[in-house]
């Protein structure tokens, strides 16, 4: 291949790059869901004819994104080629062929060119609602979880189904948003779709066969150098989270061969009764993410770079649940299996992956209405109001873990004035959380604190989505565990991490999320980063004491210094 040729497609690939950013941010700006607008679940590629994925956006979560790799083949087969036309637009929030639960509507789009398929579109966002029992692990089967949406046309040669919204539309609780959402989503493909089109008529091309072949190949050869290049072995890891009623079994082993990494969760503890259950598709997409960042973490995501990465596991284990398995909670297993993976890596690829953090995000979603406990005021109404927040991330070899960032899913946290913005919902805290951070040489990331409450007029059935209560973070290579997750309300009653609960008027739900744990031994930390963390309140006076030594006097010389606004 000529150096012109080369260059050419690696122009057209940091092109593709570009489109599909474009179309992600699209739907940021056009959703109405603020787990779109605000948060950024989304994910949003683009496919050959074949539907292999050739490039993702920058914004998005790996449980999207990586499980839309696998979804655009189901799509096609459940079309059928000769049923794919220009102007088309498909449409599912399947678990099993979508992206793991029923919240996540995933709309493909073909994308014809001079009368001839090119490739598809494809994006995936979480809505706040699709009916049914609500956002939360309370389900006993997924029939129970929502309105459930097999694979078909959303537009049938650009007209769109209207027969399908008015079904929509009379089984969710806010309609006119889940119906925008869907319309952003459509949106947001067409305009991957314009920008292909741009790029294929600058470069005269007639079909995507070529750049296509260009960023496979490279792609699964630069990855295969990289696992190549590792010293060949197998390691078991294992860790046990809280699970819903009772504790869950992670257990994972990892094998390193020639041209391929193995994952598999033989061993896991059986599906749950509840909606914490994981569809195969989003143990793949997490696995894979978490392989990735430790072994390829600047190659692209695409159907090449992804395949090396082989993952198993068993059907009817709580990581390959089959339907009709509750799955609206799988994110909260899910999260949790980069850190069972590191757990077993750590053991063959020494001083590469992180300490355990965090985990799954630290979501609620809050379903308000009037007060039934006295008359309630004329303007109090009913509202569905859903907010993604995060603890601590996990210290990593050589440096501090993350204050209250998302690890693995890369969501952000949701603003509280978008959050109060649509419902009547007052955020009365929320501010990090000292001493949450393990110990070690590098320190793990800080939790939050938050309390919510109801505006006057309302109570509200509260849906916790909550791990490590029971089961911190572990730290590694002598580091020490993040602070623990606590919820229970204002006047002491105490909360379940999972579930939906009432709160009657008046009341708060008091919460402190989870800390990363340390790396490394605690007695080896920088006495320079320590003394920066007590003048920052990451630590507490007695906690510079206990864990990394200071004496008093020098607690004390620090904290005045501090109060002064000396620099550290």
């Amino acid at each position: 291949m000529a150096e012109t040729s080369r260059v050419a497609f690696q122009v057209m690939w940091t092109r593709l790059i570009s489109v599909v950013e474009e179309q992600a941010q699209a739907l940021v700006r056009t959703a109405f869901s603020t787990s779109v607008r605000e948060a950024g679940d989304l994910s949003a590629g683009v496919y050959d004819d074949q539907g292999r994925m050739l490039a993702q956006a920058v914004t998005g979560t790996p449980g999207h994104v990586n499980a839309m790799a696998d979804a655009v083949p189901h799509f096609i087969r459940r079309i059928g080629r000769d049923n794919i036309r220009d102007g088309d637009i498909y449409i599912t929030n399947d678990p099993w062929e979508g992206t793991g639960h029923l919240h996540d509507f995933t709309v493909v789009t073909p994308s014809f060119h001079k009368g001839a398929l090119a490739g598809f579109f494809a994006c995936t966002a979480h809505v706040v609602d699709v009916g049914g029992r609500g956002f939360g692990a309370d389900a006993n089967s997924v029939f129970e979880e929502g309105l459930y949406v097999p694979i078909m046309k959303f537009a049938d040669q650009g007209r769109i189904d209207q027969t399908l919204i008015t079904l929509i539309r009379a089984n969710v609780r806010q309609p006119d948003q889940l119906i925008g959402d869907l319309f952003a989503l459509a949106n947001c493909n067409g305009i991957g779709h314009r920008r292909l089109i741009d790029m294929m008529q600058e470069f005269a091309l007639v079909d995507l066969g070529g750049i296509a072949g260009f960023i496979l190949a490279n792609s699964r050869d630069a990855t295969l150098a990289r696992i190549n290049a590792l010293k060949p072995g197998t390691a078991d890891g294992a860790m046990r989270i809280d699970g819903y009623s009772h504790p869950v079994d992670l257990k994972v082993r990892i094998s390193i061969g020639r041209d391929r990494v193995s994952c598999d969760w033989a061993g896991t503890s059986p599906p749950d009764r509840k909606g914490i259950n994981v569809p195969l598709v989003y143990t793949k997409a997490y696995s894979c993410y978490a392989l990735k960042c430790a072994i390829a973490p600047d190659i692209p995501n695409n159907a090449a770079s992804l395949e090396p990465f082989r993952i198993t596991a068993p059907e009817n284990t709580i990581v390959n649940a089959v339907h009709p398995a509750p799955v609206a909670l799988r994110h909260v297993i899910g999260h949790m299996l980069p850190d069972a993976i590191y757990d077993a890596l750590d053991k063959l690829l020494a001083d590469t992956v992180p300490a355990e953090g965090a985990g799954c995000l630290c979501n609620f979603q809050l379903s308000l209405r009037p007060r039934t406990d006295a008359p309630a005021p004329d303007d109090a109404i009913r509202a569905e109001v859903l907010t993604f927040n995060s603890g601590g991330s996990g210290a990593r070899p050589g440096v501090d873990g993350m204050n209250a960032t998302a690890f693995p899913s890369g969501v952000m946290t949701m603003p509280v004035e978008a959050t109060e913005q649509v419902g009547p919902v007052i955020v009365w805290r929320k501010e990090l959380r000292p001493d949450s951070g393990g110990a070690g040489q590098y320190r793990g990331g800080l939790g939050q604190y938050m309390e919510v409450g109801a505006v006057e007029g309302h109570e509200f059935d509260f849906q916790a989505m909550l791990d490590r209560v029971d089961h911190p973070a572990r730290g590694r290579r002598g580091g020490r565990p993040g602070g623990a997750t606590t919820i229970a309300r204002d006047d002491q009653t105490r909360m379940q991490g999972k579930g939906k609960q009432f709160v009657p008027h008046g009341r708060k739900v008091m919460m402190a999320f989870p800390g990363g744990a340390g790396y490394g031994d605690p007695a080896s930390r920088d006495p320079a980063l320590v003394r920066r963390d007590l003048a920052l309140g990451y630590i507490s006076a007695e906690r510079a004491a206990s864990d990394y030594g200071l004496s008093q006097a020098e607690i004390a010389d620090l904290l005045a210094r501090a109060a002064k606004g000396e620099e550290f």
